[in-house]
């Protein structure tokens, strides 16, 4: 660190200053108990986001605001994403319905295929909400935002409306790029693969406003600074940590990369995996490899905790817009991630697993309704919120939901009890069970995973195979659903036909 940048212990108290103070110092985020009108809501997602912050005792991650957040609210130690990428993951979150229900397991476009299902923003909206969006907070390429319930859904440019509302969070030709472009000593000598992957990055610092996910949350801290006729449901979704790793140097700046420690890997972690899954992951370890070859572990796990900590900043924003307007007493604030990542881990880098690298997601809760200063070790899924937030807001019922509130769970965390919940994976019938003791994998081929994550907990030793554990595995996969909906037509399958500022789909001929 040059002696212009400012010391690790000074920034930390520049994300500080003035925002949402704790017991002892400032202002409480909100009035312990229930609060005697509706409460407002934050809904803030990130991206790829696993469970590498300090709240879930990961100490490498530098992480001060969702450390104060925590100290307010509730923080769920075992949460599991509800779906295993982006787009089955928010699909099965704003439908409140695993795609095991729904038929999205993959790129499928819920609302297109089902438009009878009332998504989260509209429930807010019929239980008297004014409801803003903004950001990832449906998968990001043009055609996937639900349009439906929000009394303001926000873009960065008239363009992007006209072109299917696609998040465009970062381009090739993007005048804040790092320098040269591609950046990291993953693509350096080579064209990238899909442009951004394993792209990692400083950006001026001068040109941290100009980032998408910077404006984003800017626009989400005006709205919570104001004061409203009704409640609002205010959802902001961050692209990052996901790939393109580029955020400003001073979050790089953060951390020591010689210092930086890697997960455990084992060499043989892929020897008794199911033939057709250790077959994919054995070409698939080519980018585990090649990251070794070229000394760049380090660098890449840099990447991505410099844009943890350029995220953390960006809820510092917000919880500081929340403290300084007219509803520091009645805000709740949710946190999560759609998903975890894999840093090499079962020599992957990536997602749609459905290990815990995958699943495992920071889930945050604080506000009124909320215990202040409570950990929660019981097994829960993001698949819980919809009906969460029902109970917490007095929305109306709405019927099919396969989620449970956790709303007695957030006054009283003693009460919570350990369940299994599921991780669909990419096609029916392909799932994981996991609970505090298990995690049950089943393939569409009838192999199996299963592992002992209280002695295993970096899932290295497959006990599907020891008959041992037949009666244990008999007991999770009767906890699995006993239909799987049919895929619907995808992506692929589909044609985006945009008019004006609006846009649906038709099935291509």
């Amino acid at each position: 660190m040059s002696s212009s940048t400012l010391s690790r212990r000074d920034f930390l108290k520049s994300l500080c200053a003035g925002s949402l103070a704790l017991a002892g110092c400032g202002r409480q985020l909100a009035v312990a108990g229930g609060a005697k009108k509706k409460p407002n809501v934050l809904f803030f997602a990130l991206d790829d986001l696993c469970d590498w912050v300090s709240p879930l005792g990961y100490s490498q991650a530098v992480t001060p605001n969702m450390d104060r957040l925590a100290k307010s609210g509730v923080t769920f130690l075992n949460a599991h994403t509800a779906g295993v990428f982006c787009a089955p993951s928010r699909s099965a979150i704003f439908t409140g319905r695993h795609s095991s229900s729904t038929g999205c397991y993959t790129t499928q476009v819920y609302h297109h295929n089902h438009p009878e299902i009332q998504p989260l923003q509209a429930t807010f909206q019929k239980g008297g909400y004014q409801t803003f969006g903004a950001g990832k907070l449906f998968h990001h390429p043009a055609g996937f935002v639900d349009l439906r319930g929000w009394d303001e859904f926000f873009v960065r440019s008239q363009g992007q409306k006209e072109n299917g509302w696609g998040l465009d969070s970062w381009s090739v030709d993007s005048p804040i790029l790092p320098q040269p472009y591609p950046n990291s000593a993953f693509n350096s000598d080579r064209k990238p693969a899909n442009n951004f992957f394993l792209e990692w990055g400083k950006v001026l610092n001068e040109n941290e406003e100009k980032m998408a996910d910077t404006i984003r949350t800017e626009w989400t801290c005006d709205i919570l600074r104001k004061k409203h006729d009704k409640p609002f449901f205010a959802a902001l979704g961050l692209y990052t940590p996901h790939f393109p790793n580029y955020c400003p140097a001073k979050y790089f700046d953060l951390y020591d990369r010689d210092k930086i420690q890697p997960p455990p890997y084992k060499a043989d972690d892929l020897d008794d995996l199911p033939p057709a899954i250790r077959k994919a992951k054995t070409a698939r370890g080519a980018i585990h490899r090649r990251l070794e070859k070229i000394g760049a572990v380090k660098d890449a796990i840099h990447g991505y905790l410099a844009c943890v900590s350029y995220a953390d900043a960006m809820l510092g924003r917000l919880m500081k817009a929340i403290e300084d307007g007219p509803n520091s007493d009645n805000t709740i604030i949710v946190l999560w991630s759609d998903h975890g990542y894999h840093h090499g881990e079962k020599m992957d880098w990536g997602k749609h697993t459905l290990w815990q690298r995958t699943s495992g997601v920071p889930f945050i809760w604080a506000g009124p309704g909320v215990k202040r200063a409570a950990t929660v070790d019981s097994t829960v899924s993001l698949i819980d919120m919809y009906p969460t937030l029902i109970a917490q807001c007095g929305l109306p019922a709405v019927k099919g939901l396969d989620g449970a509130s956790l709303a007695p769970i957030l006054r009283n965390p003693a009460t919570a009890k350990d369940r299994n919940v599921l991780l669909p994976g990419m096609s029916p019938d392909e799932y994981a069970i996991i609970n505090s003791h298990w995690r049950y994998i089943h393939y569409k081929d009838e192999t199996e995973e299963l592992y002992d994550v209280r002695k295993d907990p970096n899932e290295w030793y497959n006990l599907a195979g020891n008959s041992d554990y037949d009666k244990i595995k008999a007991k999770l996969r009767a906890a699995a659903p006993t239909t799987f909906a049919k895929p619907g037509p995808d992506r692929r399958q589909m044609k985006l036909v945009v008019q004006g500022k609006t846009f649906h789909w038709e099935p291509k001929k």
